[in-house]
């Protein structure tokens, strides 16, 4: 007999599924199709990073870390972070390796709510943050923010959204899906928004190094924000890491305590020869990512440039590798618009409103795909709006 209760909770029924895989799922069906929804860099990894992660299997290393992560990446990661933002972290009770920012997120808000907590989130933004909320049992409370903004988010617009419930605030720039990036002048004003209403920051900085003619501000390094601050990192973007599942958190003992036992419990510890080759990463890999970089850039051009000119208005990103151009001129809304695009013309793109609702109206469309190939996408989707358009 079957059961006659439900099996999934509340949440996770009312928890939407990813918008972006939906499309990656669909286009892996279909032949010919030039994909520019998954946010994942095409490089393979450096070669001095992979060999550090085979070197690590060759030797043996296939045990268990501690909980908190090698002590030898720890302490590049703190050294890494001083050096860029003069942040200083004690890598042995205040960094914490995951497995990606993804496990980093979920450790965050698992260790920080209460059932009812509100959590302010900055749209469009990443698909995991509400979702994250949600499952930890918080509310996520969204603030919107437009184009004639240029995608920043304002303090005022953080300060009229918090209530008692309020507890932290979930920010994530260089942005994903818009690669809009906060001037260093906005950071502190809503740095004091937050210091003044004792709220926690979430800061999300997985794209500081993919920036172009700009400079990156980390959250923590303003004055009096790193004592209330969760600052989250990783490999997968800059260094082409994404398969090997490697971020870290950098917080406080008194914040990063709980987050431990929660990743104790759960995780263990990140893989081992994944955390080798991170260490790599940090000693090595830095020529290789101002080469990917400035070949982000040349892609960044060719579509921006590409997405005007065919009458798709673009945003122009200052991060990150993600172009988020408007579609309304279609007649379609963003759905229709990636549904009949794929079936179309073979290109798969992420309907903006995946991000949140401000988001709906665009499209994310990741660069980080190979030139000749944008280039394609760009003659079929010319093709696509001189039928639509």
């Amino acid at each position: 007999m079957s059961p006659k209760r439900a099996f999934a909770s509340q949440i996770a029924q009312n928890t939407p599924p990813s918008g972006i895989r939906r499309f990656f799922d669909i286009a892996a069906t279909m032949d010919d199709v030039i994909s520019l929804s998954i946010g994942e860099p095409d490089f393979v990894t450096p070669e001095p990073i992979l060999r550090a992660g085979i070197r690590s299997l060759e030797e043996g290393h296939t045990e268990y870390t501690s909980n908190s992560g090698l002590i030898e990446l720890r302490t590049a990661i703190a050294e890494h972070l001083s050096a860029l933002y003069g942040v200083s972290y004690d890598p042995i009770s205040e960094i914490v390796v995951t497995v990606g920012v993804s496990e980093a997120l979920y450790l965050a808000f698992t260790a920080m709510l209460d059932p009812g907590d509100e959590v302010i989130l900055i749209e469009p933004s990443y698909i995991a943050y509400g979702a994250g909320v949600m499952f930890a049992g918080g509310v996520p409370v969204a603030v919107p923010t437009s184009v004639e903004e240029a995608f920043q988010v304002t303090p005022e617009a953080i300060e009229s959204a918090i209530t008692p419930r309020t507890k932290a605030l979930m920010i994530g720039y260089p942005n994903n899906p818009t690669g809009a990036v906060l001037t260093r002048e906005r950071l502190e004003a809503i740095a004091e928004v937050a210091i003044r209403n004792d709220l926690f920051v979430i800061s999300d900085e997985i794209y500081d190094q993919l920036v172009y003619g700009f400079e990156h501000t980390c959250m923590a390094a303003l004055p009096g924000m790193q004592e209330r601050t969760v600052l989250l990192q990783g490999f997968s973007k800059a260094y082409a890491m994404t398969g090997w599942r490697v971020g870290y958190a950098a917080a406080p003992t008194e914040l990063l305590a709980p987050m431990l036992k929660v990743h104790q419990y759960t995780i263990m510890s990140a893989p081992t020869p994944a955390q080798y080759a991170a260490l790599a990463a940090l000693k090595e890999g830095e020529p290789y990512v101002q080469q990917m970089v400035a070949e982000y850039n040349r892609r960044r051009r060719l579509i921006v440039d590409g997405f005007n000119e065919i009458g798709l208005s673009c945003f122009e990103p200052r991060g990150a590798f993600y172009a988020f151009p408007f579609v309304g001129v279609s007649g379609m809304d963003d759905n229709e618009f990636a549904e009949r695009l794929l079936q179309e013309e073979r290109v798969a793109v992420v309907p903006g409103g995946a991000f949140g609702q401000s988001g709906r109206g665009y499209v994310r469309c990741c660069y980080a795909t190979a030139y000749d190939k944008i280039e394609e996408a760009l003659v079929r989707m010319r093709r696509f709006m001189q039928r639509y358009g």
